[in-house]
């Protein structure tokens, strides 16, 4: 132990400098202007749809979280999802769009038929990423169903590997879109 604080005191601190900022742009971030663009489409698509509010479920259905980790980047203080009036909600019984993750392991294939069965009528439903949309390069084996569609249907197909924040707001629009 002392070794290693010996060795800390010798290198020093290596670290960048802070750069400095001010209060205004830490608060809030300047955005991009596509995604303004798109967000103010998704929000007026959702009020004509929707009455001001879609609620998304999101369910992982054998995926590397590589996706789970760009859908969550939507509810982080840059792409702040909920300001365009979508919400992501615990329960499919108050969903109005499911979000599957990965291909469907035989483990997930029930609960994945028990969350659709319980989402409320109309429903929508959007395969994330390659391996949702096509089974990536896990394909159908015994431990794997494969794509989404090939256990329930699937409205839209949300491309990517894994699919940026911007992409998943883009296929939230079209897919809010078709309805």
């Amino acid at each position: 132990m002392l070794r290693i604080i010996k060795k800390t005191l010798q290198i020093g601190v290596i670290t960048e400098k802070i750069p400095t900022q001010t209060a205004s742009t830490i608060i809030m971030p300047q955005l991009d202007d596509d995604l303004e663009k798109i967000g103010i489409q998704v929000k007026l698509e959702i009020c004509r749809c929707f009455a001001g509010s879609l609620a998304i479920r999101q369910v992982d259905a054998g995926s590397c979280n590589g996706c789970e980790l760009e859908i969550h980047a939507l509810n982080n203080p840059y792409y702040a999802i909920e300001r365009f009036g979508i919400h992501f909600v615990a329960s499919p019984r108050h969903a109005d769009l499911l979000l599957v993750t990965g291909p469907v392991s035989r483990h997930m294939q029930t609960a994945l038929l028990r969350a659709y069965e319980t989402t409320p009528h109309p429903k929508l439903v959007a395969a994330v990423g390659t391996c949702a949309h096509d089974g990536g390069e896990f394909g159908i084996s015994y431990a794997s169903c494969g794509a989404v569609n090939n256990v329930i249907p699937v409205d839209a197909i949300i491309k990517g590997c894994p699919p940026t924040p911007l992409e998943l707001m883009l296929g939230i629009l079209t897919l809010i879109r078709q309805k």
